[in-house]
């Protein structure tokens, strides 16, 4: 098994990045070939070099995300983040578990895909053992089971931008439509939905009514439809909310509203329905946005590395 001398699990990034600066100008090996073959830190210092490679391909997001998007996958990463292990061995610890995978199927499904997005690495005797990218996200991955469950494999990753955009605040059909595409949008919407992840609000609770600038005294109003006008908020009102002010019934109060506008003293403004996160939709984008500030924190490193190599 390959150890490294820095943990980089429980250290800041930054932190192991300043150690391997200092352990490499402290070091004085014989010669140059004993520097790759024996050091944990050039090592180390190899896997952000890789990790920058595959970060910088193009949609490495949407591929990391559908990697991760696969139970038994997340199942092999979670093994070699504690030791290396070939596909051979791992078809043992399968098979002793109860379940039945090939070497070549373990290799080709599950390790290789996890090593290109630069969650694991292979040795030159072919065992794979997680990088300091997968270790780290190990630790959080009890998350992802959820993703497994609820959003789809393979996919352009719709879902996923959605709901990390809906993190910040609640958003219309046109400004989801703005961010993923247009012609997706109702479909991508519609499975969130039904998966319990965003919800809008009740029916009719965005159609708002406001006073006009008409006086109400050249009209003559009974007392239920001035009762009615006068709870009219400035920044206005839905209906049901000015039914429960005024104690009327809704029927009762969208009678009152039609005369009203019938007198030129009420009008109607339609606020487009926006799309907001569940506690359960809150809880997936939260981690999804973990695990883009994870990306961009190895990113950053990664590229320290790298242009302190090319100084």
């Amino acid at each position: 098994m390959i150890t490294h001398n820095i943990d980089g699990v429980n250290c800041d990034l930054a932190e192991t990045l300043r150690t391997l600066d200092s352990e490499c100008r402290n070091c004085m090996p014989p010669t140059p070939i004993e520097c790759i073959a024996r050091c944990n830190v050039w090592r180390l210092k190899n896997e952000f070099r890789q990790l920058r490679e595959a970060m910088d391909k193009p949609n490495f997001m949407k591929a990391l995300l559908n990697t991760l998007k696969n139970e038994t996958r997340l199942q092999v990463l979670k093994a070699i983040a504690n030791r290396c292990y070939s596909a051979d061995q791992l078809e043992q610890a399968f098979r002793e578990a109860g379940r039945n995978y090939s070497a070549a199927t373990i290799s080709e499904e599950y390790l290789r895909p996890l090593a290109a997005v630069g969650l694991a690495t292979e040795t030159m005797n072919h065992q794979f053992y997680a990088t300091i990218f997968g270790r780290k996200l190990v630790k959080r991955i009890d998350g992802f089971s959820e993703i497994v469950r609820v959003l789809p494999a393979h996919s352009e990753c719709y879902e996923e931008t959605v709901l990390t955009a809906l993190l910040s605040e609640s958003k219309t059909f046109k400004e989801l439509a703005a961010i993923i595409s247009a012609k997706v949008a109702t479909r991508v919407l519609k499975r969130l939905k039904t998966a319990g992840l965003i919800e809008t609000p009740r029916d009719k609770y965005y159609v708002f009514f406001f006073k006009t600038k008409r006086n109400p005294e050249k009209e003559t109003l009974s007392l239920t439809e001035r009762k009615v006008y006068e709870a009219i908020l400035e920044e206005g009102i839905s209906a049901k909310k000015l039914a429960d002010k005024t104690g009327l019934s809704l029927r009762r109060t969208y009678v009152c509203l039609r005369r009203l506008k019938g007198k030129k003293l009420v009008f109607v403004r339609r606020t487009p329905k926006t799309y907001g996160l569940t506690a359960a939709g809150a809880k997936l984008a939260t981690l999804l946005r973990d695990l883009q500030n994870l990306v961009e924190e190895i990113w950053n490193t990664s590229t320290q590395v790298v242009k302190g190599e090319n100084a």
